[in-house]
């Protein structure tokens, strides 16, 4: 079996299918834990009261045992629970749609007005009206560590991993996968493609690749207020969202926000990767509005990308020879655990047990 492209979805899909005893190949076209796609940037958002959709929360709880079992198995620190805040209008898709969640899977959660959103987290402004909803099993998972943490526990279980091999094209025949690489050809009896970013030149799906920008501010008053503090989604009165986390890299690290769907389209291999003035300062103007105390000077910016299909629901589907995961829309990394665990089932059996119709590509016919 091949699995191609070993970042958040590739790098769980092999530990997966290598656990299970299962002969897999696994091929990168960078190195381990890289920071050219979209699994970087020391952090990512995990929360429970979905407001994407109810129907991705089994799945997220699902995730939060994985990642426990990965971090034991690998001995390392990948989540860490802060409590989440999720701000908005009383009708926002942030706070409705977390709410909607919470109640119809049942999920242990607080609804806060903004006097009280103001009192129990001090660095939140947030306006007259808005609400807030909070669910304390919220907090973050560490994406380079992730990756790592599942190639070398694939690693550890017989697969083969090779990095610096690029993907050129794939055909299926009658019995496999035929794949063409910068290494060579490969033969195998099915294929698990995961390019991330790079889909749409394998793919018959619609996707837009979109540049997005991770900021870090230095609060003018010192971090400490951002250490002992939620991840938060907040929803202004536009629509427009933000999200960030706590100060988790010391004193000097800064703390890290940015727009959530605010990037303009790129090319894979051609992302901008300077962050001008005007992008640090409409960020910090967003920020200012609703965290006033963190609108401080810059610490870094990091562009990455988002791969997203037109309805922001990502792709998991097993076609013949041939299993795909893509388009996974800027809010896939906290289920890498059990996306990986479902694309083992695909690839392995031709089913999952897990409830996954809202990602068939056939939507989109």
């Amino acid at each position: 079996m091949l699995v191609v492209g070993l970042g958040g979805m590739g790098s769980a899909a092999v530990r997966h299918l290598a656990a299970r005893g299962v002969r897999v190949t696994g091929i990168e076209r960078f190195g381990p834990a890289h920071d050219r796609g979209s699994s970087h940037g020391r952090s990512r958002v995990i929360r429970q009261s979905y407001f994407e959709d109810p129907t991705y929360v089994p799945l997220l709880l699902r995730a939060y045992d994985l990642w426990e079992q990965a971090q034991k198995e690998a001995d390392t620190d990948l989540l860490t629970l802060t409590g989440g805040l999720y701000l908005g209008p009383p009708d926002s898709a942030t706070f409705a749609g977390s709410l909607r969640a919470a109640r119809e899977h049942d999920l242990p959660h607080e609804v806060l007005d903004a006097a009280e959103v103001r009192r129990r987290f001090p660095t939140f402004h947030p306006a007259p009206g808005e609400h807030g909803l909070f669910e304390s099993r919220a907090g973050f998972v560490r994406p380079e560590a992730a990756v790592a943490a599942h190639l070398d526990l694939a690693a550890r279980d017989g697969a083969d991993l090779r990095f610096g091999v690029r993907l050129l094209d794939w055909t299926e025949t009658a019995d496999g996968v035929r794949v063409r690489t910068t290494d060579g050809e490969i033969t195998a009896g099915h294929l698990v493609l995961s390019p991330g970013a790079w889909a749409p030149g394998f793919v018959d799906v619609p996707l837009r690749v979109e540049r997005q920008v991770q900021f870090w501010f230095a609060p003018p008053g010192g971090a400490a207020p951002f250490v002992d503090h939620p991840v938060y989604v907040a929803e202004g009165a536009h629509g427009q969202q933000i999200y960030g986390l706590p100060a988790i890299d010391g004193p000097a690290g800064g703390v890290k926000v940015a727009f959530f769907r605010r990037g303009r389209d790129t090319d894979p291999d051609a992302l901008d990767r300077v962050v001008t003035d005007a992008e640090v300062a409409e960020v910090r103007e967003r920020v200012a509005r609703t965290l006033p105390s963190l609108a401080g000077p810059l610490v870094r910016a990091v562009p990455c990308m988002y791969t997203t299909t037109p309805d922001e629901h990502f792709v998991v589907h097993r076609a013949g020879n041939v299993t795909v995961a893509c388009g996974f829309s800027g809010h896939g990394f906290k289920f890498v655990p059990v996306i990986g665990e479902i694309l083992a089932d695909l690839a392995t059996t031709g089913t999952t047990p897990h409830p996954i119709s809202l990602f068939d590509p056939a939507r989109f016919a």
